[in-house]
């Protein structure tokens, strides 16, 4: 069975990541309001009526903002730990608040989820697996250092979002204070290019069809330039960029055959093209409006 993903949103000023089969849907974060995730949505012929459950990655605002109207609104379970849902002072319903377990599996229909610890200036930050039979994809954001957890859950990836913040010289001349700087880069901030293609070029699997660079720095970084780094050595896996200020495509991932990924692009029509995506204010946050 196919795993359909889009990144709806990446970067400081919001996150929220679709991820699907035929029958159900799961968001990881909801760092866009309620309308604005509906109308990216809509454009790619993708309904809220779909999605069962959210899981929240940790409590940065630009990962959370959109989450109580939209679990109320769809009274959609979340999926949260404790000091997530204690970090992020929200106020959810009691019966649509779950709680997870590190590496256990979490069933959403035929989608398999799991979760695991990650490096990040956050109360208990984790990323997420979320498999459908023989198929699995990786949502690797807001991570300090590539743990050992990132390395063994992305060898497992036919498909994945990984971070890839900042450039380090842009970061090193730019306009940031020096313990900004420190703190983006001192190993519980964010994954640089660096890191990322380092990662990539040595645990990529050889089926490994396609790479979504999320969350980039709106300031110490440049689409053009992380582009060009990883399809140096990208292979047969194809490299794309996911936007700061919309939805990129959705990725039909289809099945496995002969140890290689089968991997279409679906392409779905829209009714307002025209219509510019909506840029989403940053949020401010005590934590997390410093990470641009």
């Amino acid at each position: 069975m196919a795993l359909h993903i889009t990144s709806l949103n990446s970067g400081s000023n919001g996150n929220c990541y679709y991820l699907a089969n035929e029958e159900d849907a799961i968001l990881v974060d909801v760092g866009l309001n309620c309308r604005e995730t509906e109308k990216r949505m809509a454009r790619l012929g993708l309904s809220m009526n779909k999605v069962r459950a959210i899981f929240i990655s940790h409590e940065h605002s630009d990962h959370i903002s959109g989450l109580p109207v939209i679990a109320r609104k769809y009274q959609l379970p979340v999926y949260i730990t404790p000091g997530t849902l204690s970090g992020g002072r929200l106020t959810l319903q009691e019966e649509l608040v779950r709680t997870f377990n590190a590496h256990e599996c979490i069933h959403i229909g035929e989608l398999v989820i799991t979760a695991f610890p990650k490096l990040h200036d956050a109360s208990e930050p984790h990323s997420f697996i979320v498999s459908c039979r023989e198929v699995t994809v990786g949502v690797f954001t807001d991570i300090g250092f590539p743990c050992e957890n990132l390395v063994k859950y992305f060898k497992k990836c036919h498909a994945a979002f990984l971070e890839a913040n900042y450039d380090e010289q842009m970061l090193d001349n730019g306009r940031y204070p020096y313990f900004l700087k420190k703190r983006i880069r001192g190993g519980h901030g964010h994954l640089s290019n660096k890191q990322a293609f380092e990662l990539f070029t040595s645990c990529k699997p050889p089926y490994m069809s396609h790479l979504l660079l999320s969350h980039l720095s709106r300031d110490n970084n440049s689409p053009d330039l992380v582009l060009e780094l990883f399809k140096r050595r990208a292979g047969e896996t194809e490299i794309v960029v996911a936007s700061r200020d919309r939805e990129t495509k959705i990725y039909y991932i289809e099945s496995v055959e002969s140890g290689k990924l089968k991997v279409e692009v679906e392409r779905k029509p829209t009714t307002d093209l025209a219509i510019p995506a909506m840029n989403v204010p940053v949020l401010e946050h005590v934590q997390y409006s410093l990470f641009q």
